[in-house]
């Protein structure tokens, strides 16, 4: 059970650094990580990294398709957990 905690919180905290370092990249007008990447770090359990990450970068949060496939994403977590 803990080594679950330990990979859920290692999962958000590369989510996080992941959404962090491509708005970065995005304002230096470099090559940028994947959407496919960004998300599959949100699907297999780094939700909340992810979410966080958005607001506090204020990165994704305009793009209607990212955020149809991240909330899209945590209510399939959210209905799976029930």
């Amino acid at each position: 059970m803990l080594s679950l905690f330990y990979a859920l919180l290692t999962i958000n905290f590369l989510a996080f650094l992941l959404i962090g370092y491509d708005k970065y990249l995005a304002k230096n007008y470099k090559r940028r990580i994947s959407e496919k990447t960004l998300l599959s770090f949100t699907f297999f359990g780094g939700t909340i990294g992810s979410g966080l990450s958005m607001l506090i970068f204020r990165h994704k949060i305009a793009k209607r398709s990212y955020l149809f496939k991240f909330w899209t994403i945590v209510i399939i977590q959210i209905l799976v957990l029930f």
